[in-house]
């Protein structure tokens, strides 16, 4: 039996549950290493993984003995079957977080037992992250800062945002990632004022500044990482902007270290973060893993200590409509001193002549 179902049985033990139902499978991923459909269910006597026809072939070439998961079909399961997986009708956990209303009185009438919300247990202790999961997120990163590089030699006049996010995902596919953590932005200087702008036909011209966002995966795990190209030139309002957004990434990453509490290291950049006439649209950051936006959120209403191991993206910006935004954003590893960037390309002013 792998450790992290080993760890989540004994959680429930000392939570007076007889097991436990998972749904969300980024969890069932986590706990079971499969990508396939289906539901993970801990009983008191076995690890059960319920899937259906099309999956089944598939989940056992990945499963060992070592595993200990026993594997279900749904297709050829009566209702007895289902009512026999928890011999008693004590409280089995369930993901309050995740299942909808329709498929918690389901499972309700599949499993015939009470059902207890586990307050995002398995959530909670994905936010640290092990050895394993630190080096796929450092090969994750390690792509996309060469992405970038790729990039800036790939561009010229007359491209659509389009064509650019293309050969972006195009480069990281193609030199190990299994796929894009989240749909490639690219945006170019007034479609850059929208944070989560998708990329047009608009066409790229010279004095442009284009705003990229991005990231892979490897192994399931995420990069997340933001830069700015300015085409010909840079002018003096995109410099000061950013210089400020970059100034308030490094202040940030200074103050998130382990023991922090990031409503305290939040709250003093919110208190500084002024420029006339701009719009912040996001927060200054999240947690990555499996899930590209995942616990904890960098923002001042999150009253908890970051801990050792978090990998979370740092991500301030600065939005004026219908005009221009600059967002800085790198994946960070949280270690006793501060934070380690995971993506390290430069922040120097890219500035590239294509006239």
């Amino acid at each position: 039996m792998n450790s992290r179902i080993r760890w989540l049985r004994n959680q429930l033990t000392s939570l007076d549950l007889e097991g436990m139902i998972v749904s969300n499978p980024i969890n069932v991923k986590y706990l079971t290493g499969l990508d396939e459909e289906g539901t993970f269910v801990i009983t008191p006597k076995e690890n059960i993984f319920i899937t259906d026809s099309r999956y089944t072939e598939s989940v056992n070439r990945h499963l060992t003995l070592d595993d200990e998961i026993v594997v279900f079909n749904m297709n050829e399961m009566s209702k007895y079957d289902y009512e026999g997986i928890f011999m008693t009708n004590e409280s089995v956990g369930f993901e309050e977080n995740y299942v909808t209303y329709a498929e918690y009185m389901k499972m309700l009438q599949r499993y015939q037992v009470e059902l207890t919300e586990t307050e995002g247990l398995i959530e909670n202790q994905r936010v640290i992250k092990d050895e394993d999961e630190i080096e796929s997120i450092k090969k994750a990163c390690k792509i996309t800062d060469d992405a970038f590089e790729h990039i800036k030699k790939f561009i010229k006049l007359g491209m659509t945002e389009k064509e650019v996010a293309f050969e972006i995902d195009k480069y990281m596919v193609t030199h190990g990632a299994e796929s894009t953590s989240f749909d490639t932005i690219v945006a170019f200087l007034e479609n850059a004022s929208m944070p989560h702008a998708v990329p047009s036909d608009r066409r790229l011209r010279s004095k442009d500044m284009i705003q990229l966002d991005f990231g892979c995966k490897v192994n399931g795990y995420c990069s997340d990482f933001s830069r700015v190209i300015f085409i010909d030139e840079i002018d003096d309002k995109m410099k000061e902007v950013y210089d400020f957004v970059l100034e308030e990434q490094m202040k940030i990453a200074d103050g998130l270290k382990d023991g922090a509490n990031i409503k305290t290291v939040i709250k003093d950049r919110e208190t500084d973060y002024k420029l006339e006439n701009e719009t912040i649209m996001h927060s200054f950051g999240h947690g990555v893993g499996l899930e590209i936006h995942e616990s904890p959120i960098l923002r001042a209403r999150q009253d908890c200590i970051i801990k050792e191991n978090t990998i979370i993206a740092i991500e301030p910006g600065v939005y004026y409509p219908n005009n221009f935004g600059i967002r800085i954003e790198d994946t960070y590893i949280v270690k006793r001193d501060g934070c380690r960037p995971l993506t390290t390309s430069s922040k120097d002013y890219t500035v590239i002549k294509l006239s």
